[in-house]
Order: C-alpha cells, then structure tokens, then sequence
C-alpha cells in the first residue's frame, strides 16, 4: 500500500490498538506493551520496506544485500519481525516469543538499544493474565496492528507522523492513568513553551535531567531549527527511561544519550570526575520530591548543594541547583518548571533563593495557569536563569527579574486547561519584551526583591487586583422595595384563594 496516511487516522488506529487491555489492565502497565508493540511495528516495515528496495536495486544479490542493510540505523535479526510475531500469534507460547524476539532485537544493536526492553514482560501473568487471557490478549493487539492504518512503511508514513503518534500515545496513557503519568509526561503546550523560553541555538548541547519519555527533549530540538544539536537525559524509572530511548529512535534522534540513574544521588552525565556541561538544560522534575537524598548532600561529590541542602521532603531546589551546576558557565540557560511554593518557602529554601538571587542567575519567573496537568490541579511556575547574566558574561549587567503573570493564559476544556499558541505567544512576547504590561509582566529591581525578603510570589511584583464594581445603592435598594411589594401582593392574593377554599391561614 502506497498511499499517504494521515496523523489523525494512525493515531486513532494506534489509540484503538488499547481497547484490548482496557478494563483487564492498568493504563501505566498497558501503555509499555501497546508502545514497545508500535516500536517493533515501525521497525519490521521500515526493514521490509528496505529489503524490498534493495532486492530490486541489485537483483537479488543476497551478498549486497546483506552488505546494504547492515548499513541501515538498525538491523532487523531473521524471525524477530512483526511479521514473524504475527504468523505464531496462535502459539501457546506466544508472550514468551514476543520476549525472545525482542531480545534478539536489543542484542544485535545494542549500542542503540540496549536495555531498552529489560523491563517489559510480555509472558508476565501478574500484568496480563493467566496463560488463556495472556494468550487471547496478545492475540488481539498484534491482529490489531494488522490493520491498513497500521502500515508504517516509510513511502506511506514519515518518521515525524510515527514520532508524534508516539507522543500522541504517551499523552493519552497520561490521561488515562492520571497522578502516575508525572512520572514520564510533560502536557505538550507547556513542553513547547518551556523550549522556545531555553530558545536552543544550533551547535548547542541540550539536557534534561528528569526527561521522564523525552518529549521536552525533542520539542527543545525541534526549537534548534536544524540537526545541529546534541541531546541529553537522565531518568530514574528504568520502564520511562525505555520509553524515552524508543521516543528518541522514533524521531531518528538515535544519538541521544539517556541515562538510566538517579540524578540527585548518582548522576551518570559525568566526564571523569566532574558533571558534563550543557548550553541548554530543561525539566519538568517531580515537585517537592520526598526522600530525594538529603542526606547524601552535604558530602555530594559534585558539589552542587553549596549554596544550601533543600529540605528532605521536598527536592525541588535539588533539581533547580544540579541543573545550574551542570549549565555552561557564563553563557548556560536553564528553564524548569516548580510548584509555587518554591517562590516563597522560607528555611533552608530561602537561603538558596536568595543566594541565586544575590548571584544574578535568575531571569524571569512566569506564574502559568492552573489544572494545567494530570497530575496535579495547582498551578505552576517557569523558571529562567540565565548564566550569561554573572560575572563575565555577556548579559551581566541586567540585574533585574522579569515577572510574568499568565495564570489567565488558557482554554478551558472537560477535564484540564490548556495553553493554545495565542497564550504561548503572548508569554514569550512578553518575556522577549521585557516591559511592565498593565497585570501581566512587571520587571522587578534587585532592591524590590531585597525588600520582599527574597519572596518571588508573582503578585507581590505584578498587581492583579481587579477593582470591583461599583454599586448604586439607591438603585439597588430601589429594586429592592419592588420586589418586596411584589411578595407582599403575592401573598395577599394566596391568602384570598385560600380563604376561598375554606382554609384558615
């Protein structure tokens, strides 16, 4: 099949693929098998698709074939296709093929997919159910990606298409699997506009150290405008950080180094003994993680807790002072995304706020709206510290910090707000302009901030009072004499019908 299928049919082709484990399975364990099941999908048609353009180009010479292929971005091992799955989805056995096929896939290109299937269990009866349902199950899903709208050949399907209902996917096991998807999904508005505030520029190293599935990754490429750009991530849930290397290969970003590790306590981007350096670092962490490592702080190899150890409870100014530590001095970006009481917590969360204040890192800070997520309904802050702002760097007389109140930037829909493009734009004009705008931005001096005692709560610096009606008494009271005129005739008149019908009031 030849022709072009659209972005809305695969997805709704893919997303329909789920009806088999709904209801039977968690959509946080259900999501790996459906999406690991459209990676193996993607790569058995790009393969076949290959060996038939090959067949041809050199009539069937099976030694230049072979040659061909092993020069593809992956090889695909005899009887470990789809297509091979497909043809034993009758087998008693089948959970147990689909692992030994996978493995084989993971062992014969290992320097691009190694451990990327360790954590999924197709032959798993804990997740999918006895040998009889396990077996009908698996059934269904390889019968459903069978289907025509599921040919992902690359004459009929573009990696961007494949990508994006990769991503499409995620969004929608988030939804359904609603407090557990903060732990590999950023909403796609708010990954868009955290890229386009890092503003990546060709040639530059982008990391996110809490990447979760990789979109905020790929969105702060796509922001480069070319492929000049290196990608890096560090994860800690070994399932998410699969899908985040698999998200990776889906949008031909092969070269991507993600890290499987704990990034407050064993981080793995390291070059000897120091922390890899990046021009660009993005997150959206866990918001005040528990038991994130407090303890380990004071002796942390790297350093990076000087200005202060975060509370154990909440790690939010873990992450914010390992991303700082890990952007490129004096010309370094960082933009994250916190829970509001970052901006005020005093304790030990004061005395880094302030320290990062007092040091001139800190750009802007952009209150967003709330219900903006799946996890959480509060709403949340951005914020931007610019390294090019200290001592020595190109920006190092600004001195003042933008605030920019956009929690009235959304569209309200059934079950979440959203943030559309006109909402994205006017917080990035704003943030471009950097200008008082009447309840919306204010920039704020380092006195004004000193005199806050170091609180950045947005409406301290931006007034978002909105003056209350005026009221005419006279009027109101006026109206409200008719209406008790009007009772008052109501009443003598029931009390007429009801003396009519010889009762007594």
């Amino acid at each position: 099949m030849s022709d072009q299928i659209t972005q809305q049919k695969i997805n709704q082709a893919a997303w329909a693929a789920c009806d088999t484990f709904r209801g039977a399975v968690d959509p946080a364990q259900y999501k790996d098998y459906i999406l690991v099941m459209l990676f193996l999908k993607y790569i058995s048609d790009h393969w076949a698709d290959h060996v038939n353009q090959y067949r041809k180009q050199y009539a069937n010479d099976e030694a230049r074939i072979r040659r061909r292929l092993e020069r593809e971005r992956f090889v695909l091992p005899e009887g470990a296709s789809y297509y091979d799955l497909y043809e034993k989805r009758n087998e008693p056995n089948i959970g147990e093929l689909i692992n030994i096929a996978l493995e084989k896939i993971e062992d014969t290109n290992r320097s691009k997919l190694e451990g990327v299937f360790r954590n999924i269990d197709f032959n798993s009866e804990a997740n999918l159910g006895r040998p009889k349902d396990r077996n009908r199950r698996l059934k269904n899903m390889l019968e459903d990606f069978a289907k025509p709208e599921l040919d992902l050949s690359p004459s009929r399907v573009s990696e961007d298409i494949i990508g994006e209902c990769y991503i499409y996917l995620i969004s929608r096991f988030a939804s359904d699997a609603g407090k557990k998807a903060g732990e590999f999904f950023t909403p796609a508005p708010v990954s868009r506009l955290l890229a386009k505030l890092a503003a990546p520029k060709p040639g530059n190293t982008i990391c996110d150290p809490a990447c979760g599935s990789g979109s905020l990754l790929i969105r702060a490429a796509e922001e480069v405008g070319s492929d000049n750009f290196a990608l890096y991530g560090q994860e800690v849930n070994g399932a998410t950080w699969a899908l985040a290397r698999m998200n990776m290969f889906l949008h031909a970003k092969d070269a991507a180094r993600i890290e499987w590790c704990d990034t407050l306590n064993s981080p793995s981007l390291v070059e000897g003994d120091h922390l890899l350096k990046f021009d660009v670092v993005v997150a959206n962490p866990p918001f005040s993680l528990d038991k994130w490592g407090a303890e380990n702080a004071e002796t942390d190899t790297f350093k990076r807790f000087w200005r202060g150890v975060p509370p154990k409870s909440k790690g939010d100014y873990g992450f914010i002072s390992h991303m700082i530590e890990i952007a490129k001095r004096h010309s370094g970006r960082v933009a994250v995304i916190v829970p509001h009481g970052v901006l005020f917590r005093g304790g030990a969360e004061g005395k880094i706020r302030q320290a990062l204040i007092e040091e001139n890192l800190l750009d802007a800070v952009i209150g967003l709206p709330a219900n903006l997520f799946t996890t959480t309904g509060i709403p949340v802050a951005i914020l931007v510290f610019d390294r090019s702002r200290e001592e020595g760097g190109a920006n190092e007389k600004r001195k003042d910090v933008l605030f920019i109140d956009a929690s009235k930037e959304f569209a309200a829909s059934k079950t979440q707000n959203v943030m559309d493009d006109v909402h994205i734009e006017k917080v990035l004009a704003a943030y471009r302009a950097r200008k008082f705008a009447d309840k919306f931005a204010y920039v704020a001096t380092p006195e004004e901030i000193a005199e806050n005692d170091y609180n950045l709560n947005i409406p301290r610096y931006v007034d978002t009072f909105e003056p209350e009606e005026e009221i005419d008494v006279a009027a109101v009271q006026k109206e409200i004499n008719a209406i008790e005129a009007e009772l008052a005739d109501v009443r003598r008149r029931m009390a007429e019908h009801l003396k009519e019908l010889g009762i007594d009031v």
